[in-house]
């Protein structure tokens, strides 16, 4: 299922998860859309009218396109914008009633919880965090707390608090410039270099750490992370990013572009252009680099 947990932002996960990860963050982005609904000049009576209709229609209907909550919200009073708009879904599904469904073409689809995974199966928070860390030493080690803390988004003293749970199941490791973390029996895989992938935007493995340094200099990390939330493709070869790419389809063709930081030899771009065409093979198209 989909839903707004880590970091604020939609993320695609199990919903037998659901139970248990979605409250961690839920108070968290409650707090923000009301602040932000309250700094954009929307007053509580409105918002409040507008989330009722909403969730009306609902439980009504079982289900609720996102631009008809939007207009059932508006009928009520709430002022619907650009910026209002994301609070208003927002607030419709982080208390755990509604979450999001299957879309309808491009539309956004919200559906009640219960019917779309019945009774979510909740944790106490503590316990809560410590599956969070769990999962996430297992998927991003060697990493630490601040890299944690980072790619949850929660504050660091939480994020403590859920390693401290899991800590006989945890061991420290060194890498340089600070003390990391990674599962006890975790080692460090060592496969047939050269490992080339064209990883997409917003990528989980430049997503988990709070800093870059194990895979880009500075110079690359501003190339890749421009400003303004914007995170680009990039070509990682063996763990570092050695550069951008972008692509550009016509019909039943896809055109790859490199954008690399140095040259890259020819065992590198050969490796690129069997990724290429396993793109080519996900989209279903003819794939070529230009």
């Amino acid at each position: 299922m989909r839903h707004w947990v880590m970091r604020m932002t939609v993320h695609l996960f199990p919903a037998e998860d659901f139970g248990w990860l979605a409250p961690i963050f839920a108070e968290r982005i409650k707090g923000f859309s009301l602040r932000r609904l309250a700094a954009l000049g929307v007053s509580d009576t409105a918002r409040d009218r507008g989330l009722a209709a909403a969730r009306h229609a609902l439980e009504a209907e079982g289900s609720l396109t996102r631009s008809e909550a939007l207009r059932l919200a508006a009928e009520a009073g709430f002022p619907a914008s650009v910026q209002t708009r994301t609070h208003l879904a927002m607030l419709l599904v982080i208390g755990g009633d509604a979450c999001i469904g299957p879309d309808e073409g491009r539309e956004s689809v919200f559906v009640t919880t219960r019917e779309w995974v019945g009774e979510p199966k909740r944790r106490d928070r503590e316990d809560a965090l410590a599956e969070l860390a769990r999962r996430y030493f297992t998927a991003f080690a060697p990493a630490t707390e601040r890299d944690f803390s980072f790619w949850a988004g929660l504050p660091l003293g939480e994020c403590r608090v859920g390693m401290e749970r899991i800590a006989p199941e945890l061991r420290e490791v060194t890498i340089p410039g600070a003390t990391a973390f990674a599962p006890r029996g975790w080692q460090a895989r060592s496969p047939g270099s050269p490992v080339v992938r064209l990883l997409p935007a917003f990528d989980t493995y430049l997503m988990g750490y709070g800093k870059r340094m194990h895979a880009v200099d500075q110079t690359g990390e501003r190339r890749i992370l421009p400003g303004g939330g914007v995170l680009r493709p990039t070509i990682c070869v063996d763990g570092r990013l050695a550069g951008l790419w972008s692509n550009k389809r016509s019909g039943s063709s896809l055109k790859v572009a490199l954008d690399p930081f140095q040259p890259l030899d020819n065992e590198v771009m050969d490796a690129l252009e069997d990724d290429v065409a396993d793109i080519g093979r996900f989209e279903g198209a003819e794939a070529a680099l230009e």
